[in-house]
C-alpha cells in the first residue's frame, strides 16, 4: 500500500477506524490468513497515523486502535470485536478490496467513500456467478478423476455429474445455516450413494476414485495447509482452530461416505466389480487445462485474471511432477511438493511486487493441486474401516506432505521477499 498521505491521516479518528475495521472484515471474508491479515491491517493503520494491535482467528477479529498524536496520558484507545464466519477465497473481491485500500490511503478517494465501496463488496453473488461456481465443481471433479486417478471415461463423467450436484448443495448451503452445518456429510452421502447406484445398475465404476474426485473441492487440504502455515508463524490460536475445523470437515465427509455405503449394503445394492479401461495418458494435458479453468472459477478470480490463475495451477502441477521424478519418486512425493511450493511462493511475491496486486492471485490457486487433502481423507477413511496400518501410513504421509508444502512456501518467501502483505 502507498505511503502516508496527510489528507487520509487527518480524517476524523472514527472515520479512519471504521475504514480499517471494514477492510479487516473484507480481507477475512475473502480468505486471508491470520498472519497476512494482521500485517495488512497494522500497516494500513500506521499509514493512517494510528496504532493497531490486531488479533485474527478463523471466526473472529479483535483490533485495538490508538491515536499516537494525543498525549501519552490521554492516549485514546478503541477496541473493536467482530464475530465472523470462516472466510472463503474470493480472488476478485480480494483484489478489489486491496485496490480500494490503496486508493483511499493514497488520497485518491475519501475514507468515507472507501468505506462505502468496501461495504458494497459484501453484496450477494448473482445467480450467474453461483451457476458458474456449480459448474466449477463439476469441472474440478472430472479433471481430478482424469489427472490423478487415471479413471475410465465412465468414472470421469459420473464424477463430473456428482460434482455438479455437490456444487449445487454447497451454493444452497450459503444462505441456509442448518444445511451449511451438515453440507459436507450430505455431500459425501450423496456422492457415495450416487456412485454405488450408477455402478450397480448402469456401468461399473471405481467407486473410491469417483467419490474422491467428486468430493475433492470439499476436502480441506487448503485449510490444513493454512493451519500449518499459521502454526509455524506462531499464530497458534488461529492455526489450532483452523486445524480443528479441517479435522471436523474430514470426519463429516468420512461419515457421509461410510453411512451411504452401509445404507446401500442394507438394501442389497452393491457396486459392479468389472473395471473399465483407464483413460489414455494424453488425456492428462486437456484435463489439466480444464481443471485449471475450473479452479479459476472456483476461486472467483476476475475474468482478466483467468489466464494468470490457470498458468499458476499448471506451473504448480508441473513443478511438483518434475520434482517427484527428479527425486526418483512418484510425482507428488514430498520433494516435488516442496519444489512446487517454493516456486509458487516466489512467483506470487514477484507478481505482487511488480504488478502491485495481491500475490494470492497466484499463490492460492497454484497450490490447490499440491495440498494433501485427499491423503487426509483416505487416512480417516481407513481408520473408519478399522484398517489402522494403512490409516497410520496415510497419516504420516499427510504430515510429510504438509511440512514439505509449508516449507516450500516459507523458503519461497525467503527467496523473494514479499513487499505486500496479501
Amino acid at each position: 500500500m502507498s505511503g502516508l498521505i496527510a489528507g487520509a491521516a487527518q480524517a476524523p479518528v472514527d472515520t479512519r477506524i471504521a475504514f480499517l475495521v471494514e477492510l479487516a472484515r473484507r480481507l477475512h471474508q475473502y480468505g486471508t490468513s491470520a498472519a497476512r491479515l494482521e500485517i495488512a491491517i497494522a500497516a494500513a493503520a500506521q499509514r493512517l497515523a494510528l496504532v493497531a494491535d490486531v488479533w485474527s482467528s478463523p471466526t473472529a477479529i479483535i483490533i485495538s486502535f490508538a491515536d499516537p498524536s494525543q498525549s501519552e496520558e490521554g492516549l485514546a484507545q478503541v477496541t473493536q470485536v467482530m464475530r465472523l464466519p470462516p472466510g472463503d477465497v474470493h480472488l476478485a473481491r480480494l483484489c478489489e478490496a486491496d485496490a480500494i485500500a490503496d486508493r483511499a490511503i493514497a488520497g485518491e478517494l475519501g475514507l468515507r467513500e472507501g468505506f462505502r465501496l468496501l461495504r458494497d463488496l459484501g453484496r450477494p453473488e448473482t445467480r450467474r456467478a453461483q451457476a458458474a461456481v456449480v459448474g466449477s465443481y463439476g469441472l474440478s471433479a472430472a479433471s481430478v478423476a482424469a489427472l490423478f486417478l487415471h479413471s475410465s471415461w465412465a468414472d470421469l463423467v459420473v464424477a463430473g455429474a456428482i460434482g455438479l450436484v455437490i456444487g449445487l448443495i454447497t451454493v444452497l448451503s450459503g444462505t441456509r445455516p442448518r444445511l451449511a452445518a451438515a453440507s459436507e456429510a450430505i455431500s459425501a452421502l450423496v456422492a457415495t450413494a450416487g456412485a454405488i447406484l450408477v455402478s450397480a445398475f448402469i456401468v461399473p465404476l471405481a467407486i473410491k476414485s469417483v467419490v474422491l474426485a467428486a468430493l475433492i473441492v470439499l476436502i480441506p487440504g487448503m485449510s490444513l495447509t493454512t493451519a500449518v502455515r499459521e502454526i509455524s508463524s506462531q499464530h497458534l490460536t488461529s492455526g489450532t482452530a483452523r486445524m480443528g475445523g479441517a479435522i471436523a470437515t474430514l470426519l463429516k465427509l468420512t461419515f457421509g461416505t461410510v453411512a451411504a455405503s452401509q445404507v446401500c449394503a442394507a438394501f442389497g445394492i452393491y457396486p459392479g466389480t468389472f473395471v473399465l479401461s483407464p483413460l489414455p495418458r494424453w488425456m492428462d494435458w486437456p484435463s489439466l487445462l480444464i481443471g485449471a479453468l475450473g479452479f479459476a472459477i472456483l476461486f472467483r478470480a476476475a475474468r482478466r485474471d483467468w489466464l494468470i490463475v490457470m498458468a499458476a495451477v499448471v506451473v504448480g502441477y508441473l513443478a511438483t511432477r518434475w520434482g517427484g521424478l527428479l527425486s526418483g519418486a512418484i510425482p507428488g512425493a514430498p520433494f516435488g511438493v516442496f519444489l512446487g511450493g517454493l516456486l509458487l511462493g516466489a512467483l506470487a511475491n514477484l507478481y505482487a511486487r511488480y504488478m502491485h496486486r495481491p500475490g494470492a492471485v497466484i499463490r492460492e490457486p497454484g497450490i490447490i493441486l499440491l495440498v494433501p487433502g485427499s491423503v487426509g481423507f483416505r487416512s480417516v477413511s481407513y481408520l473408519f474401516e478399522r484398517d489402522t496400518t494403512l490409516g497410520m501410513d496415510s497419516f504420516i504421509l499427510l504430515i510429510t506432505l504438509l511440512i514439505s508444502l509449508v516449507a516450500g512456501l516459507l523458503f519461497g518467501d525467503l527467496l523473494v521477499s514479499p513487499r505486500r502483505s496479501l
